[in-house]
């Protein structure tokens, strides 16, 4: 199923990286799109793409934009393994795009948002493109159980993970993002991995939270001489 083309900040001048960041679940592209144009930096460009919709188990099988199915959210849920992997392909062929475009993939930070942090975790750690990081938000690492093995091939061992959850999330429990942040430490070099909680933070995220994602951006994302 087709989604519509993504929601897209272009660069304010020319585009030497990108940022593609996958909204949660039931929602789309577009306000994260308008949070990045908050935080904007010159040379990067943030690509916000839709999820197509689907019926979600979670939610009586309500069709809904939805990267792949949720039957449940505590840590022994079932999961939709097909549509995971299903999934991760089409974020890693939106990558490939990006490359063909002119912007290499150690270039890129992937990232999301709960279900899309998901999303952007399980494909950074599967993907043999090299990436510059991720930003993971209120979200948890699927198909944990497939790990290590899953991420034998990994080109991202060293990438820079900026993961952030909020303390008083009722959807996606703080544990779930801390015990996600130890197991991350297992599959890469811990040193990389930096974990942020924020006080009284439901399931969303904040302007605190904004201004640390445009700090981790500026950092792995730097200016290069040539622009």
């Amino acid at each position: 199923m087709s989604a519509p083309l993504p929601a897209i900040v272009p660069a304010a001048r020319k585009a030497t990286a990108a940022v593609i960041f996958l909204h949660g679940l039931g929602d789309t592209g577009h306000g994260w799109a308008e949070a990045f144009a908050g935080i904007r930096i010159p040379h990067v460009k943030y690509i916000c793409p839709h999820a197509p919709t689907m019926p979600v188990s979670l939610n009586m099988r309500m069709s809904m934009p939805s990267w792949f199915d949720i039957y449940g959210l505590s840590p022994d849920s079932d999961e939709d393994e097909t549509g995971i992997k299903r999934a991760s392909e089409n974020i890693k062929a939106l990558i490939d795009q990006e490359v063909k475009n002119g912007i290499p993939s150690h270039r890129i930070i992937l990232g999301g948002f709960s279900q899309g942090g998901a999303l952007s975790l399980y494909t950074a750690l599967t993907t043999q493109q090299k990436l510059a990081g991720v930003v993971a938000l209120s979200c948890w690492l699927p198909l944990r159980n497939s790990f290590p093995q899953a991420a034998a091939n990994s080109a991202n061992k060293d990438m820079h993970v900026l993961q952030c959850h909020g303390d008083a999330d009722p959807l996606v429990p703080f544990i779930f993002g801390s015990q996600t942040a130890e197991k991350m430490k297992g599959l890469i070099n811990p040193a990389n991995i930096t974990f942020k909680s924020y006080r009284g933070l439901p399931h969303s995220a904040c302007p605190e939270e904004m201004v640390d994602i445009k700090r981790f951006i500026e950092k792995q994302l730097p200016a290069i001489s040539d622009e």
